[in-house]
């Protein structure tokens, strides 16, 4: 079979013709990012802390901020120049409730020293000061824009948050590694996540686009690694610890515990009959 150069070149034209909207551009996205998660934590860089040089950063990401904006006007319900104006004054109480987070890591996890170690090698913060930012964004219905930036995230991390998802802090990833958050997930103060983790839905019907699809997870949970909970009814109460490997999908009441009963069993290979459906 002939490879016909001008045939696919046709073929790709006509299929991305289709999907040519106004979309903020990957790099400058990922660009306006490190700006501002750098000015919020300048150990990241280079750990210059005087005023004026954090002052020169927050400019940086907001005039980034306002380019991407600005090239996607046309789907804006307002101006750029507020939007990004009503996200600059939001970042403050962001930026506290992340250093809230970072606090609240050094003192749950042994293995974290201080709070410089958790800004700099802990993933599940950066996967959770990303969310935070694309947050407020996905607050003001800028469209795309927030996905990008916890895509990214989850790129780096392997931690996927949507940005509708709504969590308080303090709250602390241990890990992270393949942990989900759907977007319509609520998830309340001092709550504790390890990896592996999904609040997810039942369903993924395209139909239920407006209803909440994910659990909620109230005050003081702490759930363990690779443990699934699914359902937009579905509320882990308060102070309940939820076991590993765990499947979920009905209401748990305020200070319970649930865990998965299994055995492991260890036998001499000597006596051991293998059941008749043993099969690798």
């Amino acid at each position: 079979m002939t490879y016909d150069n001008r045939a696919f070149a046709r073929s790709l034209s006509q299929f991305n013709s289709g999907y040519c909207a106004e979309v903020p551009s990957m790099e400058l996205s990922q660009q306006f990012l490190e700006n501002l998660v750098h000015a919020l934590f300048p150990i990241r860089r280079n750990c210059a802390v005087d005023e004026d040089h954090i002052a020169i950063e927050l400019d940086r990401s907001a005039v980034k901020l306002r380019e991407l904006l600005y090239s996607i006007r046309k789907t804006l319900d307002r101006p750029p120049a507020g939007l990004a104006d009503d996200f600059l004054s939001r970042v403050p109480e962001a930026f506290e409730q992340l250093a809230c987070d970072a606090v609240t890591v050094t003192k749950l996890d042994p293995a974290a020293s201080c709070v410089e170690e958790v800004i700099l090698c802990y993933p599940g913060f950066y996967a959770i000061t990303v969310y935070r930012m694309a947050h407020i964004l996905y607050d003001l219905k800028v469209p795309v824009l927030p996905r990008i930036l916890s895509e990214y995230a989850h790129e780096k991390t392997g931690i996927d948050i949507h940005p509708g998802a709504q969590i308080e802090s303090p709250f602390f990833i241990d890990h992270g590694t393949g942990i989900v958050i759907g977007e319509t997930a609520r998830i309340g103060k001092e709550v504790s996540i390890y990896q592996g983790v999904t609040l997810g839905a039942l369903s993924v019907e395209r139909s239920m686009a407006n209803t909440k699809r994910h659990p909620t997870i109230e005050d003081h949970v702490v759930i363990y690694a690779g443990s699934t909970i699914l359902g937009g009814d579905t509320v882990i109460g308060h102070h309940t610890v939820v076991g590993g490997n765990t499947w979920i999908t009905e209401c748990i009441p305020p200070h319970s515990v649930v865990y998965r009963n299994h055995r492991v069993l260890v036998k001499d290979r000597k006596d051991f009959k293998p059941p008749i459906d043993f099969v690798i």
